[in-house]
């Protein structure tokens, strides 16, 4: 296949400077364009452009001109400012989206270009200029860069289509293309974008163009190119595998991740924003990772400054950054972690004790206890800290002895467990009585195994789907993003602003988004995900969410109208009336509702309900048992709080405030024994399982709204 000869595009005079001015007068201020380029250009190749004046929804000016292949003056700019009324949506919108006629339009990346300037959020201001050499420059909205290498040895990184409203007239050998980007605030910009290395692998003073004295994003247009894959650098990546070995036990997502908006799918320019924020930072890194802060990069939007600019540059990780010595202070951060990770325990506004007194009650039929009892339980100061269980070591070595390798990868490291066949019969002791954590990560996988059935090829697949997701735009990924840094507060892999941890759980978050069309994305599911990001690497986190939205129904939790969780609080509500019938008849005359406070109980199971070492414990069982442990630790919380939900003081206030706080328990051991005795117990499994098919019938009945309190 011939490849088109490249060609440079000429651009027209510079259009005089317009002063701002009020949105209702800018659709007449367009100037008028200068006739003396058309009679300079060359007779081999024309381009037509397209301007449209965005200022008014009344008017809609337009101007076109021609731009020749030769261009003698370099000095001659085109200024496409469009103010600050410009925005993403009166801009990229289904009127003037760009859409192409040819086949693609790249950016050449290849290593005798020049540096790179800073490249600025999208919402930046943006110019158009004409080198000397006569390579016309031109900015992008996107200020990710990505990698693809031709069958020709050129670097490219493919821009997005245009629209078909703006026709086109490409001769045989050239694609022509402008580029236009807005000015919004921000308060920190992307580094400058480097052909093949991060920006911090050349000198410092190659980072920024020197011609004036505001550096402006530049592009270098060429002619389309036969590809359009995305691949890393030889460097970061094997030229066999389409994805970047993993560096860390949080693997990087692939490098193919998609720079070109999808605007065919409709997305929006805010979110791919975003994504390829996070796609860009995932190949170069960020600086001080589990120990600093960070910056902002994509939920700010002030006034961009040389100061933001700095800061966002200083924030990189340099090439050295995985191999230079810990400071002092990072060695303190890392001393203080404490045996899960967190370097500050989280607050909460409302700490209370799980008593161990009434969990040594097995679950039967109660009447109510004294009327004078109090209403309000007893307040903690502060959480506990999180220390190794007396008996751990005798665990670990059980563990040791219970399980047995299953298969390994090619390297000859553990992929998957199993449990001996002769050891079987004391996995669910052993499981509620506390998995090792250094066991946890194998316990989990051979419990979800079990559970769901399968093994380490569904996990393969997953991780397939994962990667390919990656490179999807997703219409949740604004609010992916504002999520991300206040999930699991406090622990050290979330702690840095688009650090590996925020990451991965930014990908993870996205990719499983686009899992079911039905569930997308919800907020429970980001407390979930970074609890298992702890232990797992993204792809086996994916996989593992989406066994548990497979076959332990959470699906269902996570659908619209939650029916799942409506379903859950029936059978709760079903336990409460015959085991605690004075409890139930409290809740009904205090029209408290089981969603006002079991909600977010089912959504996060438990996640922001119970100190992180007893979530880890509840979720050991949960992975065995399925969706009847959360019903039972949430009939757990009401039979330790029964004599307080019924006392005569109680009232509407009380209860709720009650029931939403942060539950400390006295002892984990006390309350996984009491769920186990629970759920031990045949008969109530098997009513469980009953009125689970009862809720279903009475909402295929049309009943169902007045089965709940």
């Amino acid at each position: 296949m011939e490849t088109p000869s490249s060609s440079t595009l000429a651009l027209p005079k510079p259009l005089p400077s317009r002063p701002r001015s009020s949105p209702s007068s800018r659709a007449s201020s367009v100037p008028e364009l200068d006739s003396s380029t058309d009679r300079e250009r060359s007779s081999t190749e024309t381009a037509i452009f397209t301007i449209y004046s965005m200022y008014g929804d009344d008017d809609e000016a337009q101007t076109s001109w021609t731009a020749s292949s030769t261009f003698e003056d370099p000095s001659k700019e085109l200024d496409l400012t469009l103010g600050d009324s410009f925005t993403y949506s009166n801009f990229f919108n289904q009127r003037t989206s760009y859409v192409s006629n040819t086949d693609t339009t790249y950016i050449d990346l290849s290593s005798d270009m020049k540096p790179f300037s800073k490249l600025s959020n999208p919402h930046d201001r943006t110019r158009t200029s004409a080198t000397s050499n006569g390579s016309a420059h031109s900015s992008y909205p996107s200020p990710i860069p990505s990698y693809a290498t031709t069958s020709h040895g050129r670097d490219t990184l493919e821009l997005p289509t245009r629209s078909k409203r703006v026709p086109l007239t490409p001769s045989r050998h050239q694609s022509d293309l402008t580029s236009c980007s807005s000015s919004t605030d921000i308060d920190a910009v992307l580094p400058p974008v480097s052909h093949l290395t991060p920006p911090h692998s050349r000198p410092p003073s190659l980072l920024r163009r020197t011609e004036s004295p505001v550096p402006e994003p530049t592009l270098i247009l060429t002619p389309p190119q036969p590809t359009s894959s995305l691949i890393p650098p030889p460097s970061q990546s094997p030229s066999s595998s389409p994805t970047t070995q993993q560096q860390s036990k949080l693997s990087c997502p692939s490098s193919k991740t998609s720079l070109v908006p999808s605007l065919a799918e409709g997305e929006d320019l805010d979110a791919f924003h975003v994504r390829s924020t996070y796609a860009h930072l995932n190949a170069i890194g960020v600086r001080g990772d589990g120990y600093e802060e960070g910056v902002e990069r994509t939920r700010a939007r002030i006034r961009a400054s040389r100061g933001s600019e700095l800061r966002a540059e200083a924030a990189l990780a340099g090439p050295s950054e995985r191999s230079r010595d810990l400071e002092a202070e990072e060695l303190n951060v890392l001393s203080s972690l404490d045996r899960y990770g967190f370097f500050f325990v989280p607050s909460h506004d409302r700490l209370i004790r799980l008593p161990s007194g009434p969990l040594l009650k097995r679950l039967a039929p109660v009447r109510a206890g004294s009327k004078s009892a109090p209403s309000h339980a007893v307040s903690v100061s502060s959480l506990p800290a999180a220390s190794s269980p007396l008996k751990e070591q005798m665990r670990v070595a059980k563990w040791d002895r219970m399980l047995e390798v299953l298969s390994r990868d090619s390297g000859g490291n553990i992929e998957s467990w199993i449990v001996k066949p002769s050891k079987a019969h004391k996995l669910r002791q052993r499981v509620y009585k506390g998995i090792p954590d250094r066991w946890r990560r194998a316990a989990w996988e051979v419990l979800m195994n079990r559970f769901s059935k399968s093994g380490r090829e569904a996990i393969e697949k997953l991780g397939d789907c994962y990667q390919q997701d990656l490179e999807k735009p997703s219409s949740y990924d604004i609010q992916i993003d504002l999520d991300v840094p206040r999930t699991i507060s406090g622990h050290i892999l979330f702690r840095t602003r688009y650090g590996l941890g925020q990451r991965s759980l930014f990908h993870v978050l996205h990719s499983f988004s686009l899992q079911c069309s039905q569930c997308g994305y919800v907020q429970g599911m980001g407390p979930i995900a970074a609890t298992l990001l702890c232990y797992f690497e993204p792809e086996k986190v994916y996989a593992a969410l989406s066994r548990l939205h497979d076959t332990y129904n959470m699906h269902s939790i996570f659908s619209p109208g939650f029916p799942g969780l409506l379903q859950a609080i029936y059978v709760q509500e079903r336990i409460m009336e015959s085991k605690m019938p004075d409890v139930y008849a409290a809740f009904k005359k205090h029209m408290i509702s089981t969603t006002s406070y079991a909600t977010k109980w089912y959504i996060t199971l438990f996640a922001n309900s119970v100190p992180f070492q007893t979530q880890l414990r509840l979720w050991d069982a949960y992975l065995l048992e399925g969706e009847d442990l959360f019903t039972a630790v949430a009939v757990a919380i009401v039979w330790v709080y029964r004599d307080h939900i019924t006392s005569s003081s109680a009232n509407f206030e009380t209860i709720l405030s009650l029931l939403s706080s942060f539950f400390v328990p006295e002892d984990d051991d006390t309350l996984l024994s009491w769920i186990e005795r629970m759920l031990g117990d045949k008969k109530l499994r098997s009513q469980m399982a009953q009125w689970r098919l009862d809720w279903t019938e009475l909402v295929a009945s049309g009943k169902d709204g007045d089965a709940l309190l």
